[in-house]
Parts: structure tokens; C-alpha cells; sequence
């Protein structure tokens, strides 16, 4: 465990001394309250409009952001160190595949949760302090969810791109292969369940399509955050064919369970690996 600390304090210390934190936290502060204030304007309103609408927009935005930020933050991870010959001197002092890969898994995660949690955090408070009528209690409720949501997505796309960085023995291929999974599952996979939708006429089930919004990060946190509001309900595009079919608990378990899930197999790869 000592070792694993070691080295989650290491890449999270890195983080701080590259301006990952700083950068991210700035990014997810300005976006956050930017939306909040000038969300509404396309409407010819100006000002923090309602939490609803607020929670909206940052979904939106979120779900690109957050998995492509995820990525560029840890798809070199393993890659980097071995084409750098840093890998080979890491695994000969007392730490294991596992210690260490699970260290450097941490110490990202660490990276992104501070500043996600900073960054949106700062913006819920400013929010609450500069707006005119928050209701306190949703807004607290509302960027809760949003917040605990952001997490998981942001840690299942370092999973993924932890796997890239195990499965793929060059950096450049790797960053190549970080952007192919971003357009897949920020783009793509919707595009496709879409056009199977209207390919069929409706003639799938829905249960169906229920079912295939799961396999999805990005969906599963849509799902939380655009249904968790009854004034969302008509922005969250495939996200509404789920409509109350699972509960929030549920939404959060299977989230979770991305954001364990492709570690736990970059993680077994690693171990098997020759070098």
C-alpha cells in the first residue's frame, strides 16, 4: 500500500508541476459559470436562468470535455515510460505491475477529481452567492449530482485510456487511438443506435435501447443528469428513450462500474505483460 501511495504522490505531485490541476480547474471554473450566465442568451436572456437549465448546458459540455481531458491526461501513462526506458528501471525497484500501475491510476484520478470537484464546486458558490432567487437546496442537489456524475466519467475514460496505454507499444499510436475512443463513444455510438432507431422505424424495442444506453459512459451520465430534471427531459435526445426506466441508484452503480471496469483489464494485461 506504501508503494502505491508513493506513486500516486508522485503523478499527482507531476500533475501540480505540469499545471494539469491549475489548467483543468480553470477550464471546468470558466466553462461552468460561463454557461451559467450566458447559457441563455441565444433566448435574449442574460444571468444565472435556473438550476435546471444551468445543469443542462453543463451536461452538455461535460460530455465532451471531460472523456477527451481524461484521456490526454493518462493515455501515455505506461507507453510513455516504456518508450522513455523509465519502465523497465521502475519495475526493478520493490514494486510490483500491479502497485505501480494502480499507483499511477490514483494519482490521475486524483488530478482530474480535485479539479473537477474545485472547478465546478467554485462555480456552484458563485452561483449561489451572484444569482438572483437560487433555490439553495436544488442548487446543492443539482451540482451534486452533476459533480459525483463527472467524476466517474472522468475515471472511466482514464480506465480506457490506461488500456490504450498497456495495449499499444507506441505514444503516437496511442494518442491516435485516445481520439478514435473519444469520437466512439462521444460521437459514433450515438449516431449508430440513432440511425437504428429511424433504420427501424421504431420497430426495436425500447427495453432494447435501454439495455444499449448502458453500454455507454457518456449515455449513463446523460441519463443522470438531462432525466433528473422534468425541464430536461426534452434536451436529452437518446437519453429520454430510457425515460424512468432505471433509478438513480442504478444509473450510479453502472457508471461506477466504468469507471472500475477497463482499469481492472489494463491492470491484468499489464501483469501478463513480458515487459
Amino acid at each position: 500500500m506504501n508503494a502505491v501511495l508513493t506513486v500516486a504522490t508522485k503523478e499527482f505531485r507531476d500533475g501540480l508541476r505540469n499545471r494539469w490541476v491549475l489548467a483543468i480547474t480553470v477550464v471546468f471554473a470558466l466553462f461552468a459559470v460561463g454557461l451559467a450566465w450566458f447559457g441563455a442568451a441565444a433566448a435574449g436572456h442574460v444571468g444565472f436562468t435556473g438550476v435546471a437549465t444551468t445543469v443542462i448546458s453543463l451536461a452538455t459540455l461535460a460530455v465532451f470535455l471531460i472523456p477527451l481531458i481524461a484521456l490526454m491526461l493518462a493515455y501515455d501513462s505506461i507507453v510513455g515510460e516504456d518508450q522513455q526506458g523509465t519502465l523497465l528501471l521502475l519495475l526493478t525497484y520493490p514494486l510490483s505491475r500491479s502497485q505501480l500501475i494502480t499507483g499511477k491510476f490514483l494519482g490521475h484520478g486524483a488530478i482530474l477529481g480535485l479539479s473537477t470537484l474545485v472547478g465546478f464546486g467554485v462555480a456552484g458558490a458563485v452561483i449561489g452567492v451572484l444569482g438572483e432567487g437560487v433555490n439553495t437546496g436544488q442548487l446543492v442537489m443539482g451540482f451534486g449530482l452533476f459533480i459525483a456524475s463527472a467524476l466517474l466519467l472522468g475515471w472511466a475514460f482514464i480506465g480506457l485510456a490506461y488500456l490504450i496505454s498497456v495495449v499499444v507499444g507506441d505514444k503516437a499510436k496511442a494518442a491516435g487511438l485516445a481520439l478514435v475512443v473519444w469520437f466512439l463513444f462521444v460521437l459514433v455510438y450515438d449516431l449508430v443506435l440513432l440511425a437504428l432507431l429511424v433504420g427501424t422505424e421504431g420497430g426495436v424495442p425500447s427495453g432494447v435501447f435501454q439495455a444499449l444506453l448502458l453500454f455507454n459512459p457518456t449515455d449513463v451520465f446523460r441519463l443522470i443528469n438531462l432525466t433528473g430534471f422534468e425541464a430536461a427531459r426534452e434536451y436529452a435526445g437518446l437519453a429520454s428513450i430510457a425515460g424512468d426506466a432505471y433509478s438513480l441508484t442504478t444509473m450510479f452503480l453502472v457508471l461506477a462500474a466504468w469507471a472500475v471496469a477497463p482499469f481492472l483489464l489494463a491492470l491484468c494485461l499489464f501483469r501478463r505483460r513480458t515487459a
